[in-house]
């Protein structure tokens, strides 16, 4: 429930974007850039809030991060101009900042062994579905009330915040054999070996799904679709992609990881082109835009759950590298698609960003052979 309040909101800004664009006189690329904000300000932080919850206890963490997304993301209406919107922005995205890593590392649990994939992905799954109805819902409350009516998308996460307070247990770990988690120097070392690959296939599968949601809703506008087609749109993709994180747990507990990660990166380049380059709203986008959500979303338990069994004593900063570190990496060259889609408007712009998943395939052959050797090694 947690996860799926907080991305939720998070999922408000892309298709409101041609109206925010519209009513602050911005550019392709200045929206972009919007995103890249937005997505910088959610992510680079989650491995410091990891380091903090290992050591300190992950609740306050799980509660404030959706509490801090809701009530921000909720505002975005009433920013009376662009420095205004950066600011709820830049708070709202704290939000997530603060919940991901901790939420990661109460649900997937990878010292229970066994079903880490299934228990992570039942986790993501909430997101998912989140961050599939949240264009929903801001579409929905803004075609009825406005932008300033946004503000009503708060309450459920007012009332939310308590009974998670309630219910999840306090304080930092009380285990006296529990090995201390890894200071920094420890996990930048990891970052030169398997944990690297993985940091870099997650910020190449961040960046085609930020381009996706960001450029679907000004494609739709472009071919002359209502702003409700390019919402629903997006909605399927993110639909797609709960079932993808649910499909990729109960595979990243069968089978390999790195097998199932080649697949998945194979497939995410033509699906994300075609469901880019198809009529908006058409038949034949919606269908790639499911295939191409559902692949883009399954690659994150394997890479998260072999985060954690990298850093077992310090799973929230795994997870916050694995994710958050990555999708903040991944979106700093959303500008870059930005002022293509200025030059070749906004479906040529996304289309000619889409061959860095060339770079996500790569790494996961380079993968595969590090994590060989260090077995061979153990």
């Amino acid at each position: 429930m947690a996860h799926g309040a907080n991305d939720a909101y998070a999922a408000f800004l892309p298709p409101l974007l041609p109206r925010i664009m519209g009513e602050l006189g911005l550019s392709v690329a200045l929206a972009a850039t919007l995103m890249m904000t937005f997505s910088v300000s959610q992510s680079l932080l989650q491995p410091a809030a990891g380091y903090v919850a290992d050591r300190v206890g992950p609740r306050f963490f799980v509660v404030a991060g959706p509490l801090l997304s809701g009530v921000f993301l909720s505002l975005l209406g009433w920013a009376p101009n662009l420095a205004g919107l950066l600011a709820l922005l830049v708070l709202g995205g704290l939000g997530s900042a603060l919940f991901h890593p901790p939420g990661a590392s109460y649900a997937a649990r990878v010292k229970e062994g066994r079903g880490s994939g299934l228990r992570f992905s039942i986790f993501s799954f909430g997101g998912a579905v989140g961050f599939a109805l949240g264009p929903l819902i801001a579409v929905g409350l803004v075609g009825r009330l406005g932008l300033p009516g946004l503000a009503w998308a708060m309450v459920p996460v007012l009332l939310l915040a308590p009974l998670l307070w309630a219910v999840l247990p306090g304080g930092p770990p009380s285990d006296p054999g529990r090995a201390r988690p890894p200071g920094p120097r420890a996990v930048l070392r990891l970052l030169k070996g398997p944990l690297g690959l993985i940091f870099g296939i997650s910020a190449v599968a961040a960046f085609g799904q930020r381009v996706f949601t960001t450029f679907m809703p000004l494609v739709a506008a472009g071919d002359g679709r209502s702003e409700a087609v390019g919402a629903a749109v997006l909605s399927v993709y993110l639909a797609a992609q709960a079932v993808g994180t649910l499909a990729g747990g109960v595979w990243t507990d069968r089978g390999s990881r790195v097998r199932l990660l080649t697949v998945l990166t194979v497939v995410a380049l033509p699906a994300h082109a075609v469901a880019l380059g198809a009529a908006a709203g058409s038949v034949t986008g919606l269908v790639a835009a499911a295939v191409a959500g559902f692949v883009n979303m399954a690659m994150l338990p394997p890479l998260v759950i072999l985060a954690q069994e990298l850093v077992p004593d310090g799973a929230a900063v795994g997870s916050g590298i694995a994710m958050g570190l990555a999708w903040g990496v991944g979106s700093l060259l959303l500008p870059v698609s930005g002022m293509l889609g200025d030059l070749w408007g906004p479906r040529g712009g996304a289309l000619a960003s889409l061959p860095l998943y060339g770079l996500a395939m790569a790494l996961t052959v380079v993968l595969g052979g590090v994590l060989r050797r260090r077995e061979v090694g153990a």
